[in-house]
């Protein structure tokens, strides 16, 4: 991928109009995660430092387009970024903003309740550019959306560039899917094979190693002839799942299916777990999680690899009682000397609960935008970064 990096500019008495990503959950009226914050700021500190003036623009949400409602402004979100930066993020509308000096910050109003934003409108991304003389396209949990705020500004912005984020996360992808030490292990779990089966046929001609987890795992063991009881599956995609099996076996890659569960009569978080060996299944069990002799199988693959890419939890994790496969898991790729890449909103999450963030090589902070790139999709945003580079 060839791109200009903000970090490659000049950017003294600039104005630098910064897409970021800080669509942050909240609860009670307060931040709840301040993540998407706090990566956002490097970008933002770097414009500052060089003595460029920096509007920063974002998305919360999903509002209408032309209607604003108390819970789509991102005055909270700019209240939260300038304490971190200690300093004061004034809110505009996009018609309102004025002229700022160097060292200034401000946020634009959610981007989403401008008219044109989710149709890729050229006059709003022309209005867009009109604020900056460089535009910053820092919002990698967007790129795969073709919007006015990540795509037609950047078509008419006099300079158009990656982040510190979106420049790490591209990096980071490209190392392990484009340029992979051997051998590459990929675990793709989740409750379903629909979901992710582009994804799946994807990696398949990629990687060395699958691991499937979820309610994916159990289609992959029906494929199998295995009976999974009464547990979350889709037959339909059977077939699916047996040609994806094929395609890394033929390769003489490796594909281990859990070979012992836990399971539960009931999806509840007070539901008794008990481990069996998948061949022994009973017709109202439910596999909500991987038994310790399926882990270890899975522990030494991981072992050999030299390149480990994650997306999805193998087991209920927000259960105690279940989350012991996710848990050994997390810990086995932690441990692993591999370069290791993972993704998706549960995923982080499994990351977080089982205290391995510093361990994983890099945390992506896209979701629909990192399973799209795994699925080898030209990323929107992505693409008219490089187009300008040209």
């Amino acid at each position: 991928m060839n791109f200009t990096k903000l970090t490659s500019l000049s950017l003294k008495d600039k104005t630098v109009l910064i897409r970021t990503d800080m669509n942050v959950p909240f609860k009670n009226g307060t931040i709840s995660d301040d993540t998407r914050i706090v990566t956002s700021l490097p970008s933002i500190e770097y414009c500052l430092q060089q003595g460029a003036a920096v509007i920063i623009m974002t998305h919360l949400g999903r509002p209408v387009e032309g209607e604003f409602n108390p819970e789509d402004d991102v005055t909270p979100i700019a209240q939260y970024a300038g304490k971190l930066l200690n300093k004061e993020i004034k809110v505009y509308n996009l018609d309102d903003i004025p002229q700022l000096k160097s060292g200034e910050i401000a946020m634009l109003q959610n981007v989403r309740i401008n008219v044109g934003e989710k149709k890729n409108s050229e006059e709003l991304g022309k209005k867009y550019a009109s604020l900056c003389d460089v535009y910053v396209n820092d919002a990698f949990g967007a790129a795969h959306r073709k919007q006015a705020s990540t795509y037609a500004v950047a078509q008419y912005a006099s300079i158009a560039c990656a982040g510190i984020l979106m420049s790490a996360e591209l990096d980071a992808l490209a190392r392990a899917l484009e340029n992979p030490q051997r051998p590459m292990v990929a675990i793709v779990a989740g409750s379903k094979v629909s979901t992710k089966l582009t994804v799946l046929e994807t990696l398949a001609d990629k990687v060395d190693g699958l691991i499937v987890g979820g309610g994916i795992a159990n289609t992959f063991l029906q494929a199998k002839g295995i009976n999974i009881g009464a547990s979350l599956s889709e037959p339909d995609l059977i077939e699916d799942a047996k040609r994806i099996i094929q395609k890394i076996e033929s390769k003489g890659g490796a594909l281990p299916l859990p070979t012992d569960v836990r399971v539960a009569k009931e999806f509840s978080e007070t539901a008794t777990a008990t481990v069996k060996n998948v061949n022994e299944l009973e017709e109202d069990d439910r596999i909500l999680d991987i038994g310790d002799e399926s882990v270890a199988t899975l522990d030494k693959l991981l072992k050999q690899a030299g390149t480990i890419v994650w997306n999805g939890p193998v087991g209920v994790f927000e259960f105690p009682q279940f989350s012991q496969g996710t848990k050994l898991l997390s810990q086995a790729i932690a441990d692993s000397s591999a370069f290791s890449i993972a993704g998706g909103g549960d995923t982080l999450a499994a990351i977080s609960q089982f205290n391995v963030t510093e361990k994983i090589n890099y945390i992506s902070t896209g979701g629909g935008a990192f399973l799209e790139f795994l699925e080898g999709k030209q990323l929107p945003a992505v693409a008219i970064l490089e187009e300008r580079a040209q």
